[in-house]
């Protein structure tokens, strides 16, 4: 894939993930815990509060695909997040239930994190 493809592409496939994930938990929270977050009790308010911020940097990641001077700081400030995600997830990795999991959410978070900061630095000026 061509350099001037990778970003807006890159944006517009998180985005999408953020906007279905974000979508997921206000429609569905019982089902959204149960599949992904089982950590402690289920709280459907704090879900929709989680699905506040997956719907608004979903947003800014398909708005910063098509406007280049947006890219950097939308991927940075996902990339960021991504990695305060992972830590929180990496603290409570065995209180999953069940316990893959934890591990699960741990390793993709993990992942993700190590992605957006490759893109970060790629588009970070020379």
């Amino acid at each position: 894939m061509r350099m001037t493809r990778l970003f807006p592409n890159a944006l517009r496939t998180y985005g999408a993930v953020q906007l279905f994930l974000g979508a997921w938990m206000v429609a569905a929270p019982g089902s959204f815990f149960t599949q992904v977050g089982p950590f402690g009790t289920r709280n459907d308010h704090y879900l929709r509060d989680v699905a506040s911020w997956s719907l608004a940097l979903g947003a800014l990641a398909f708005l910063a695909a098509s406007r280049p001077a947006w890219r950097l700081p939308v991927l940075a400030l996902a990339a960021l997040q991504s990695a305060l995600h992972a830590v929180n997830h990496l603290i409570d990795v065995g209180q999953a239930d069940p316990s893959w999991i934890g591990v699960a959410d741990a390793v993709s978070l993990g992942l993700l994190t190590v992605l957006l900061v490759v893109l970060v630095r790629r588009e970070v000026p020379a």
